[in-house]
């Protein structure tokens, strides 16, 4: 399971290339596509740039590629010749589950999810919103703000 974008934090994917030659082969691999140091975004920021979406996507794909192939060396090396029955991704992690079911390479993805991110941040430049997370509230106490937030009547999911 790979995770989607919100889950990227300055520092992402550091300790890993700080062990793992492979790790580090990902990194750089990332940085000639882009033509732009997204390790170094990753692992030093600044964060408001690590969070912007055109930087995000590539930078969680990237770490998540790095760590699969980091498990993939380390079950290599244990004479294990193991690999997952079933990948999935959460959004934007379906990008990276697709390279770990060598459906697309990373060059691809990582060009896809930077043209996602792209067009993503273009309409959010047009069309302001924003998102919520709603955590530990039972279903009337939803019901109600979801109601209250609505000029329809809603029925919340």
């Amino acid at each position: 399971m790979f995770p989607g974008q919100g889950s990227q934090y300055v520092g992402m994917g550091k300790a890993l290339c700080d062990v793992s030659e492979t790790a580090r082969r990902v990194f750089h691999r990332a940085d000639e596509i882009l033509g732009f140091a997204l390790s170094k975004l990753c692992f030093e920021g600044p964060e408001p740039d690590l969070n912007d979406t055109i930087n995000a996507q590539p930078a969680i794909l990237t770490v998540s590629v790095a760590c699969l192939n980091v498990l993939r060396e380390r079950w290599q090396a244990s004479g294990e010749l193991m690999a997952p029955r079933y990948v999935a991704g959460h959004s934007l992690g379906e990008f990276t589950a697709l390279v770990a079911a060598d459906v697309i390479d990373f060059d691809t993805a990582l060009l896809l999810v930077r043209e996602r991110g792209r067009l993503m941040k273009e309409n959010g430049l047009e069309r302001p919103g924003g998102m919520l997370a709603v955590l530990g509230l039972g279903r009337e106490a939803r019901r109600v703000w979801f109601v209250s937030q609505s000029r329809l009547p809603h029925t919340p999911p």
